[in-house]
C-alpha cells in the first residue's frame, strides 16, 4: 500500500474561527456545493449513487473541524478518515480532481458562505495536506 510523504500530525487543521463566522448553515451549503461538483467530476464512481448522505457526513466532518459541535463523531463515530477513504484508489489525479472541485467552491467562498477571507489561504493549505494523506494508490 502506498504511504503519501506526509505525517498527517504536521497538517495544521484550519482556524476553529470559521465557524463562528460562517455558521452551520452556510459551512453545510458549501459542503452540498462542493459534491454537487464531484457529481460533475471523473472522480464520481468513487461516490454512491445518492451523495446526499456523504454531503451530510461530510459537512458534520468539516462543521467540527471549523469550530462547531463534533457533529461527526457524535453521529458516525472516531472520523478515521484515511482508514474509510482505503478502500477507493486514490491518486495523484483524484487528489488532483477532489482538489479542483473544492476551488471551484472556495473561488466565491466569501459571498456565498460568508467564509473569512482571512482563513482562506489556511483553510487551503488544510485541504492540500488532507488530501495528500488520503492517498493509497501511486498512479
Amino acid at each position: 500500500m502506498f504511504v503519501p510523504p506526509v505525517n498527517p500530525q504536521q497538517i495544521v487543521s484550519p482556524s476553529r474561527a470559521i465557524y463562528a463566522a460562517m455558521g452551520e448553515e452556510n459551512i453545510t451549503r458549501m459542503i452540498e456545493d462542493f459534491y454537487a461538483e464531484l457529481e460533475k467530476s471523473s472522480i464520481r464512481h468513487m461516490f454512491p449513487a445518492e451523495m446526499k448522505l456523504s454531503a451530510q457526513k461530510s459537512a458534520a466532518f468539516f462543521i467540527g473541524l471549523l469550530g462547531g459541535p463534533p457533529l461527526y463523531q457524535q453521529r458516525y463515530g472516531n472520523p478515521m478518515m484515511r482508514a474509510r477513504h482505503l478502500p477507493f484508489p486514490i491518486n495523484q489525479a483524484a487528489r488532483d480532481e477532489w482538489l479542483a472541485c473544492f476551488e471551484r467552491v472556495l473561488a466565491h467562498a466569501t459571498e456565498r458562505y460568508h467564509f473569512p477571507p482571512e482563513y482562506l489561504d489556511g483553510f487551503r493549505k488544510f485541504l492540500e495536506g488532507f488530501s495528500l494523506w488520503m492517498m493509497n494508490t501511486e498512479s
